[in-house]
C-alpha cells in the first residue's frame, strides 16, 4: 500500500514527516513555557504568603505587653507561615518607632522565593512585605 495515499487523497513526497518535525520542535518550547508558568506561579504565591506572614507578624508582635518579646513572636509568626515558601533565611524588622500604647507596630518581613531558579536562572526574586497592627490596649499584661 502506498502510504502518499491518505483516504483518497495523495500527499506530495515533501511533506512526508512533517509533523514530526513540528512536534520535535514544538515539544521543548511547549515545554519551556509550561515551565516558566509555573516559576511566576510560584513567585505569586510567595507574593501571597509573605502578605499574609507580614500581617500575621505585625498582630503576633502588637498583643505582646513588651517590645523584645513582640519582636521574638512576630519572628515566629513569619517563620511559621513561610517554612515551604522561603529558600533562604526569613528577615522580619520593626519600622515603628518605639512600643507605646496606642501607635502602630509595623513590620517588613523579606525572604528570597523560589521562582525563576527552577529554571536555572540566577535571577534574586527577594520578595518583602510590610504590615502595621495597632497595637492592642488590652495587651497581654503577665
Amino acid at each position: 500500500m502506498d502510504l502518499s495515499v491518505v483516504r483518497g487523497r495523495t500527499r506530495p513526497d515533501g511533506d512526508r514527516g512533517l509533523s514530526t518535525v513540528e512536534v520535535v520542535v514544538l515539544a521543548p518550547v511547549m515545554i519551556l513555557f509550561i515551565l516558566v508558568l509555573v516559576a511566576f506561579g510560584q513567585l505569586v504565591d510567595g507574593r501571597g504568603a509573605l502578605d499574609g506572614a507580614a500581617r500575621d507578624a505585625a498582630r503576633a508582635g502588637s498583643i505582646q505587653k513588651d517590645h523584645a518579646t513582640a519582636l521574638a513572636e512576630a519572628r515566629a509568626a513569619a517563620e511559621a507561615n513561610l517554612a515551604d515558601v522561603c529558600s533562604g533565611p526569613v528577615t522580619v524588622v520593626q519600622t515603628s518607632q518605639g512600643f507605646e500604647p496606642d501607635t502602630l507596630f509595623t513590620v517588613e518581613v523579606s525572604c528570597e522565593v523560589r521562582g525563576l531558579a527552577m529554571l536555572g536562572l540566577d535571577v534574586p526574586t527577594t520578595l518583602t512585605a510590610s504590615f502595621s497592627s495597632p497595637l492592642d490596649p488590652y495587651r497581654r499584661t503577665a
